[in-house]
């Protein structure tokens, strides 16, 4: 497949805050359509302490899976994003950053766009504000656009829809991948286990490994411990390849994405609460399909149930399981993923229309 690397300005998060500038790459099919208007186009969002590069084997396996079928099912591109403080990301605004010690993620219960800009003092979640003004270009016009995110990327592309007045036109659908969004209550509900479980993800990040003598030697270290030994082979390479950079300081390489950014935003969890709530919003207006691993190593089947409960409004277009997966389900099989995403993309409408539900 093709792949170009952009870089865009994100809306910034107040008059007093420059803003944060987020990479991009673009995928199409080595063999494309001229004038191509039919097909999708797909947004991808990661997870929490990935980058965009860990999509691309499922991005690589639709373009394969999709390329003989119909226009209106075939991916014309694929995007994927870094978040701020991630990958290539976290490289440009290294200085920016450090003047930022909580984060990229700004909570507030008052978001709304008009005519494409954030009318807010604080973007309730940074990277989403940055890839709906994406959404926004001119180039995305007429494009019939398919998000998917993965964990905290899932929330990410559910509140898009804040900040995009034509999402109801544009968005074919909404793919959740292993999405942590949960409302206040269900977690409430079981705070002290939640709780346990954020604690734990930011000790072990916290503490977690971030330089290597070299890219050979990183390679061996992930493929030999959990949670890398577990994921495709071709992703760990894409870590070392992706995620790491040169020390500059010449002492072999380290983590693009640094430990404190990554830790710090494991406890924004006000987008999650309020993607949870979005949902009931938006899904009788845009189909939402929920993919999960079958092995419940993160998200609890009781958070899982809540997302597609339609006794409290939140409705599912689909939900399927990942065999032999977990809540990395991106990284540990991206070819059945791949297939998952397929599947959905074959029952989409060949014109973004309002869903009945």
């Amino acid at each position: 497949m093709n792949v170009k690397s952009y870089v865009f300005d994100g809306p910034p998060r107040d008059p007093d805050t420059p803003a944060l500038k987020m990479t991009a790459k673009q995928y199409t099919p080595v063999i494309s359509v001229e004038g191509d208007k039919e097909g999708l186009t797909l947004l991808f969002a990661h997870c929490i302490g990935a980058h965009k590069e860990q999509w691309e084997p499922t991005i690589e396996h639709l373009f394969h899976t999709q390329a003989a079928k119909d226009d209106a099912h075939r991916v014309r591109e694929a995007w994927a994003f870094d978040w701020q403080n991630h990958g290539d990301s976290a490289v440009l605004n290294r200085e920016a950053l450090k003047e930022r010690p909580e984060g990229v993620c700004e909570p507030t219960n008052e978001t709304h766009a008009s005519n494409g800009r954030l009318t807010t003092l604080t973007a309730a979640f940074e990277w989403c504000a940055a890839i709906a003004s994406f959404i926004n270009l001119p180039h995305m016009q007429g494009h019939r656009i398919v998000l998917v995110g993965h964990s905290a990327g899932a929330a990410a592309i559910a509140l898009t829809t804040n900040f995009v007045p034509t999402f109801a036109h544009q968005y074919a659908a909404l793919i959740l991948v292993e999405p942590t969004m949960v409302t206040r209550e269900v977690f409430a509900s079981e705070l002290e286990d939640r709780m346990s479980a954020m604690e734990f993800a930011v000790t072990a990040t916290s503490a977690r490994r971030d330089r290597w003598t070299s890219r050979a030697e990183a390679l061996t270290y992930f493929v030999k411990r959990v949670p890398w030994g577990m994921w495709d082979e071709r992703i760990v390479k894409i870590l070392v390849e992706h995620g790491l950079e040169d020390d500059p300081a010449g002492n072999g390489v380290r983590l693009k994405c640094d430990r404190a950014q990554e830790s710090v935003s494991y406890p924004d969890v006000d987008p999650h609460f309020e993607g949870a709530v979005h949902l009931a919003r938006i899904c009788h207006t845009v189909p939402i399909h929920l993919i999960w691993g079958t092995r419940n190593d993160l998200v609890p089947e009781f958070i899982q149930d809540s997302l597609s409960e339609a006794a409290e409004g939140r409705m599912a277009a689909s939900v399927m399981k990942i065999e032999d997966a977990g809540h990395m389900v991106v990284q540990e099989q991206p070819n059945l993923l791949a297939q998952a995403i397929a599947d959905i993309i074959d029952r989409i409408d060949s014109v973004a229309t309002r869903s009945k539900l």
